[in-house]
C-alpha cells in the first residue's frame, strides 16, 4: 500500500529521486506534515473549497456518505467506506484518494522513466512514507527490482523495529536516512506514542550493516528546539563510523491542509519554521558532537 509516487524529488537523498511514499507508520508524531501516511487502510481526503457543487460524486457514492450543502461537498465518515469511486469523477480536486494497492512492476515502470535523470545527477529511489519497514516484503521487493538495473537505492525510516527488518533490506540498500527525533524518553512518548529505546538502540547498530547513513532531527518549535536536546541527539548521531552527516530539519507546516481534509486535529497548526539564525546557533552546538552537520 502507497500513496504516492513523486517524482524529481531533491529533498530525500542525493541528486535527482524518485521517492515512493509507503502508507503506515508505526509512529504517531504530533507533526507530522504527511497525515495521510498514518493509516495503514485507504482514506479519502476532502477539500471542499475546490467544489464545484456538480454532485457527480454523489451520485456514485453507495453509501450515501456524501452530500452537496450551500455548494461545497461534505462527508459523514461513518458511512464513507473509502472506495474511492468519487474520486473517479470529480475533476476538481476537492476529493483525493490516500492509498492505493500496486504492484513492483507498476511502479518500476514509472520509476525507469528517469533513470537518466539518476545517472546524471547521483540520484536514485528513495523509499520513504509513512514507515517503510511495516511492509518489508514489498519494500525489499522493490528495492531489489531497482539495484536489477543499476538504480541507487535509499530507505527514510524511524528505525522504530526490530533490528532484523533492516537488515533483511540490507543486501539492496546503498543509504538508510534515519530521523531521531526527541532525545528525552518521556517527552519522545507524548510527541510520538513510542518510547526511544528500541530507536537509540538500532542506531547505534547501523554501523553493522556497513551502508552509509544520515541521522536527522526534525527540529520543532516548543518541542526539541532547544540547547539540551540537540546536544544530546547529535552526541548520539556522532557515536558512528558511517554517518555520513548530522542534518538538522526545520520544522515543516505544509500538511496543514491535509489534516483539514482528513479532518484530524493538527496539534501544531500555528507552529513556523525557525529563524535561519537560531537554526544555525542549534548547528554550532551540533558540531560539538559530530564533525559535520548540516541543516535543511
Amino acid at each position: 500500500m502507497i500513496t504516492n509516487i513523486q517524482r524529481f524529488s531533491l529533498n530525500d537523498g542525493p541528486g535527482i529521486r524518485t521517492t515512493v511514499f509507503f502508507k503506515g507508520c508505526n509512529l504517531s508524531c504530533k507533526w507530522c506534515h504527511n497525515p495521510e501516511t498514518l493509516s495503514l487502510t485507504p482514506q479519502l481526503l476532502v477539500y471542499p473549497d475546490k467544489c464545484m457543487g456538480c454532485g457527480a460524486c454523489m451520485q456514485v457514492c453507495l453509501k450515501g456518505a456524501l452530500q452537496v450543502v450551500e455548494g461545497k461537498i461534505t462527508l459523514d465518515r461513518e458511512l464513507c467506506d473509502n472506495c474511492g469511486e468519487c474520486t473517479k469523477v470529480c475533476f476538481s480536486g476537492a476529493l483525493e484518494m490516500a492509498g492505493m494497492e500496486t504492484s513492483v512492476a507498476d511502479m518500476m515502470c514509472e520509476i525507469e522513466q528517469d533513470m537518466a535523470y539518476y545517472n546524471r545527477s547521483g540520484g536514485g529511489v528513495t523509499l520513504s512514507g509513512g514507515e517503510v519497514l511495516l511492509q518489508p516484503d514489498l519494500a525489499r521487493e522493490l528495492l531489489k527490482a531497482c539495484k536489477e538495473k543499476g538504480i541507487e537505492t535509499a530507505i527514510e525510516t524511524n528505525l522504530c523495529y526490530d533490528f532484523s527488518i533492516l537488515e533483511y533490506l540490507a543486501p539492496y540498500l546503498d543509504l538508510i536516512m534515519a530521523d531521531i527525533k526527541v532525545y528525552d524518553n518521556d517527552l519522545h512518548k507524548e510527541m510520538t506514542g513510542q518510547g526511544n529505546e528500541l530507536i537509540f538502540s538500532n542506531v547505534r547498530r547501523l554501523d553493522e550493516l556497513d551502508i552509509p547513513y544520515i541521522l536527522r532531527t526534525p527540529v520543532i518549535p516548543g518541542v526539541n528546539d532547544n540547547e539540551k536536546e540537540i546536544s544530546d541527539l547529535s552526541r548520539l548521531a556522532g557515536e558512528g563510523k558511517n554517518l555520513l552527516y548530522y542534518e538538522l530539519l526545520n520544522f515543516n507546516p505544509l500538511g496543514g491542509s491535509k489534516y483539514d481534509g482528513l479532518d484530524m486535529e493538527n496539534h501544531f497548526y500555528e507552529a513556523r519554521p525557525l529563524p535561519e539564525a537560531r537554526l544555525e546557533d542549534l548547528k554550532n552546538i551540533a558540531l560539538q558532537n559530530c564533525a559535520s552537520v548540516r541543516v535543511g
